[in-house]
């Protein structure tokens, strides 16, 4: 995969990640259930809203840290280091960058 390519999978993965943000913020309880308090409510239905809560802000939270993963490959195009483990110095395969182009470690030592 060349840089250019790679720029603009990133860039539109990028994109694709801050509209997914976005409208999980604009589709939130106007009032949390935290703040709301079970009284008047069935515990079942509290249950839930309080597990949507969560489950909304880890989705933000992972995609925040999808974005500065992307953003850090993005750099290293500009730097010309993209495509080279921080690790090793050696180049990533084609296809681990095809399938994840803000890898920034060979298949050896991915995972550090």
């Amino acid at each position: 995969m060349d840089a250019e390519k790679a720029r603009r999978a990133l860039t539109e993965e990028r994109e694709r990640l801050r509209e997914m943000g976005a409208w999980s913020r604009e589709h939130e309880p106007a009032v949390a259930p935290a703040q709301e308090g079970a009284l008047g409510q069935h515990p079942g239905d509290y249950g839930s809203e309080v597990e949507e809560t969560m489950e909304r802000q880890g989705l933000a939270d992972e995609s925040a840290r999808q974005i500065a993963e992307i953003d850090a490959a993005l750099e290293r195009i500009e730097a010309g280091t993209w495509g080279r483990c921080r690790v090793c110095g050696q180049q990533i395969d084609d296809e681990r960058l095809e399938a994840r182009a803000q890898a920034d470690t060979c298949r050896e030592h991915a995972g550090r």
